[in-house]
């Protein structure tokens, strides 16, 4: 690859990255459903024919806000799962996902839009994930009440990751949801931490 094209290469990537960034940006400000691409193109500065250049629809934007996450959180759900123990599990995957969405406070938005769901949901590897975050943490208390449980941790941790709570350390925040969790779910606390 000539140095020419490599430099455009890597403009592209860069651009590519802008938009996402500052979707993530109007997401966090006015959700999913009420961030247009033309919002976008407006806050870059770009025609809406630039960002087409890059994504055709808000769906493959979303997509590509979405990935790296899920990337992560597959990983997070397989070493849970790989571990020995309902309880060693759960902990893992609880404390896995918090940190994810302390990092991604596009979570929060994401996960109370509607419109996300309905699109995720669709989505048979994302509910399949969903379904295998479920069963890490429900399985502390199989039954109903732990899917009760699970379900409250998973939207709690969402939920509280997201703007209203940005004011808050993120470290602090982290334990906050860490120990929050694992009372709602019975976990323990484990003997390193206390």
């Amino acid at each position: 690859m000539t140095t020419t094209a490599v430099a455009a290469d890597s403009s592209r990537r860069d651009t590519r990255q802008r938009l996402i960034d500052v979707a993530v940006e109007l997401f966090i400000q006015h959700s999913f459903a009420g961030t247009s691409l033309q919002m976008i193109a407006d806050e870059l500065g770009f025609t809406k024919a630039a960002i087409y250049h890059h994504f055709r629809t808000r769906e493959q934007l979303l997509d590509a806000v979405v990935e790296p996450f899920l990337e992560r959180l597959r990983d997070v759900i397989s070493e849970a799962e790989g571990l020995r123990g309902a309880h060693a599990r759960a902990d893992h995957m609880l404390t896995g996902f918090a940190q994810l969405a302390v990092e991604n406070r596009v979570v929060s938005v994401l996960a109370s839009d509607p419109a996300v769901a309905r699109m995720l949901r669709a989505s048979r590897e994302w509910d399949a994930l969903i379904e295998r975050q479920m069963a890490l943490l429900a399985d502390v208390n199989p039954g109903p009440a732990g899917h009760v449980k699970a379900s409250v941790v998973l939207s709690g941790i969402a939920s509280a990751s997201g703007p209203t709570f940005a004011g808050i350390d993120r470290d602090d925040l982290l334990a906050y949801l860490v120990e929050t969790g694992r009372r709602a779910l019975g976990l323990r606390v484990p003997r390193a931490q206390s």
